[in-house]
């Protein structure tokens, strides 16, 4: 039986409705756990294929960019040499190159978005995995998943979580955050 269909479904999905009625409860949350980890993987190979996306856009804006400067110097050194029809046409061939980084800037911005959207996706999924790997655990330990998902219970997957920077960057802005206000309490 599978659980999820799409990708949002992983992310909206209620675990202790899902445990509640299966028959199996184990079996389940192993059955889920599966579909997830293949979400994450999927979702990770999205997330990869549009940063690419992104940054050959902008590899090729840059290019196009060095082909404006060139255009430039070339209708200039023409029209120093007094040769109108030739800066004209370097002059055209600017421009030609300036609508199509308009284009590609717009294409840009749509890949950049994108790229965005499934990072969001991509950590909310991993989200949930890490939700439903410790309802698994509950279930090994104590044979029942409790409706509280605020455990306290660090899983290896979980440890590497902790030690990024950004949560240490959070942790950080939090002591800020609670400095003045312990201070002010004294």
């Amino acid at each position: 039986m599978s659980f999820f269909s799409r990708l949002t479904d992983i992310v909206t999905c209620n675990l202790t409705k899902l445990l509640e009625e299966a028959e199996d409860p184990m079996a389940a949350i192993a059955q889920i756990i599966r579909e997830m980890e293949e979400g994450v993987a999927g979702a990770r190979r999205s997330m990869q294929t549009a940063n690419s996306n992104e940054q050959r856009l902008q590899n090729e804006i840059d290019e196009h960019r060095e082909q404006v400067g060139y255009w430039a110097d070339k209708a200039r050194d023409q029209l120093k040499g007094g040769h109108e029809d030739q800066t004209r046409l370097a002059l055209v061939r600017k421009r030609e190159v300036e609508n199509l980084i308009a284009g590609l800037m717009q294409q840009h911005e749509a890949a950049a978005s994108t790229r965005e959207h499934l990072e969001t996706t991509f950590r909310a999924l991993e989200a949930r995995l890490a939700e439903a790997l410790r309802r698994q655990q509950e279930l090994k330990t104590t044979g029942k998943t409790t409706r509280d998902t605020d455990s306290t219970t660090v899983t290896g997957e979980e440890s590497a979580a902790l030690m990024s920077d950004d949560i240490e960057d959070e942790l950080a802005a939090l002591k800020r955050e609670l400095a003045p206000k312990a201070e002010s309490a004294d």
